[in-house]
């Protein structure tokens, strides 16, 4: 029954991606560019698709993958990904300046959040730093809340999962000038409107309050580059295959990292709603994880 449930999820990917095609193809085709609101288009992964449409392929994606994510994870990095997470909440160093209220949006399974509660107890003594985890995906607040259900922080104020969207989270629940810590990881890139999600941290963030993001980016050496592409391309949608029975989202995730702005274009973008940040070199705007295959941006709110 397992495999069989995977099959459907994996045929309704294809399904809705093929449909999204013949629909674009045809409403391109016959209504002009400013009258056509489909005529919008995104990237999703490698290809080209209505704006409006791109959010529903991605939370596809993401039921398809969400009880697999965290093993997909530590499997196609070799477990590098929680290096990378434990130095983007050491380098945040939450706690030290006393309790913080903290947003970590994109975060559904709950392991950026628990590394700053952690962090802020086991540095700081600080037992009153709080994280409001925010997904859109609901099955992956499903799996950040099972896994904080083994924790001391279940059941307390330090810790709550809302569903709402990155790029809109709603002014009444998540108010301006509210949050002194904003972060998101390797969420970013899947967002349809990646402006709209920058803005809506500086409207949440106080003055002074830092936004840090942890994404995949452009690798700066030719042959680490070489090596990595060979490695995305053929290993990890095998591994998704195998280990998640679903090669085409993760083939997706693959291709979504190579369509991300490079590491100079997404620091500026960060500056363009208000951030400010150091200059554009690596330990600047940004710092590079093994040689840019993952990066940290961070700005701050003025």
């Amino acid at each position: 029954m397992q495999t069989l449930n995977r099959s459907n999820r994996c045929l309704k990917l294809r399904s809705i991606q093929s449909l999204v095609r013949l629909n674009h193809t045809k409403s391109t085709s016959n209504t002009p560019l400013e009258d056509s609101h489909s005529a919008r288009t995104t990237s999703f992964g490698f290809r080209t698709v209505p704006e409006d449409l791109k959010e529903s392929l991605v939370k596809n994606v993401f039921d398809s993958v969400a009880s697999k994510y965290d093993l997909m994870n530590d499997a196609t990095s070799f477990g590098v990904h929680r290096l990378w997470k434990d130095t983007l909440v050491s380098s945040l160093r939450p706690g030290r300046r006393g309790p913080m209220k903290c947003i970590d949006v994109g975060g559904g399974t709950g392991d950026i959040a628990l590394r700053i509660l952690d962090y802020a107890k086991d540095n700081h003594y600080d037992r009153e730093t709080t994280v409001e985890v925010v997904d859109i995906n609901a099955q992956m607040l499903k799996e950040g809340y099972k896994r904080f259900k083994q924790t001391m922080y279940h059941n307390t104020p330090q810790i709550s999962f809302h569903e709402a969207n990155a790029q809109d989270l709603g002014s009444e629940k998540f108010k301006d000038n509210s949050y002194d810590l904003y972060t998101i990881a390797f969420c970013i890139r899947n967002c349809t409107d990646i402006s709209a999600v920058l803005k809506e941290a500086h409207r949440v963030l106080k003055p002074g309050g830092t936004f840090a993001c942890l994404e995949f980016s452009r690798v700066s050496n030719p042959l680490l580059e070489t090596l990595y592409d060979q490695y995305s391309f053929t290993v990890i949608p095998m591994m998704g295959t195998i280990l998640a029975g679903d090669r085409d989202s993760y083939q997706y995730l693959v291709e979504s990292i190579r369509k991300f702005p490079p590491q100079p274009q997404f620091a500026q973008m960060i500056r363009d709603v208000g951030f400010t940040t150091g200059k554009d070199v690596d330990g600047g705007a940004w710092v590079n994880q093994w040689g840019g295959i993952a990066c940290i941006h961070t700005g701050v709110k003025l």
